[in-house]
């Protein structure tokens, strides 16, 4: 931010007005400044102005210059005992980047594009197939503010019917609450497990997922599982969950019977009481419902 003085030594210059009567009186005739006067008549005398002409230099150059002082701020006069003082209030260009740099900050995409930071539920299409899930999600949103221990949902549909561009609008919308949301690529989050074994980083990494204020499970059922990974990884992070009623959303191209077949073979058995065990978790967490319609991939 620049001394005021400054400021206004090189507006003068810029403008060829040769010195500080004219811009008071440039000052004193522009609109917004007449506006405040007559608004306050009755406050204000002569001296309050004279004493005030600093203040109201500043509030005119940041008018007429708005990047001059405090960008993104608009300037405000005000009665401030004996003084016309200036104040400055966020401008709404301001406050939407301030509120993207807070979704930005409180949603981790872990495997996931950056681009689902920028997916706002106003910019997904309503078609029947997309009707009850975005009704769902309406429903859960209001809960959510009141109580934030809610049953998420299990998103099920073949490919390409716009799942995880819905569940990322969903916590874009979630983040702008100051909430902390984890929305992970599973498969790849599965694969890359081994990476925390030479740091033992691994229990971290499982209880930064598991205490996430909003969990996203994105593709489960299509990682490769052993019973480790199911039971130790999956099966604790789940437990966690349910234990504190975290809200946990889940997309899926097999729906919740499917899945369970699919924990129920690993990489070396088929343990169909440790996948019931798992799903049992799941079905608590998250209420299954059916996104169809287009393969939007191919749009």
């Amino acid at each position: 931010m620049q001394p005021i003085g400054d400021v206004i030594k090189k507006i003068v210059k810029e403008r060829n007005l040769g010195d500080q009567t004219n811009l008071q009186k440039d000052v004193l005739q522009s609109p917004e400044v007449r506006e405040f006067l007559q608004k306050n008549k009755n406050k204000i005398d002569m001296s309050m102005v004279k004493n005030s002409m600093s203040n109201l230099y500043e509030f005119y150059i940041q008018l007429q210059n708005p990047d001059k002082i405090m960008s993104g701020y608009r300037p405000e006069l005000f009665l401030n005992g004996d003084v016309i003082d200036v104040r400055y209030t966020p401008t709404a260009a301001k406050i939407e980047a301030d509120r993207e740099k807070t979704i930005e900050h409180h949603l981790e995409l872990i495997d996931l594009p950056e681009r689902l930071h920028n997916v706002r539920l106003s910019q997904i299409d309503i078609d029947e197939g997309r009707k009850e899930v975005l009704s769902l999600i309406g429903e859960f949103l209001s809960k959510y503010k009141k109580n934030p221990h809610q049953q998420g949902l299990y998103l099920s549909g073949d490919f390409g019917r716009g799942k995880t561009y819905i569940l990322a609008g969903l916590a874009n919308q979630i983040a702008k609450e100051n909430k902390n949301i984890v929305f992970l690529h599973v498969p790849t989050f599965i694969a890359s497990l081994s990476s925390h074994f030479e740091d033992n980083s691994l229990q971290q990494e499982i209880r930064r997922v598991a205490d996430a204020d909003l969990l996203i499970l994105d593709d489960i059922g299509a990682e490769s599982l052993s019973q480790w990974s199911r039971d130790d990884v999956l099966g604790v992070i789940l437990q966690a969950r349910m234990d504190n009623v975290l809200p946990t959303f889940f997309s899926s191209n097999l729906d919740m019977n499917d899945l369970e077949e699919h924990f129920a073979e690993t990489k070396n058995s088929v343990d169909k009481v440790k996948a019931a065990r798992i799903m049992q978790r799941i079905r608590f967490l998250a209420k299954e419902v059916v996104v169809f319609g287009p393969n939007r991939r191919k749009i």
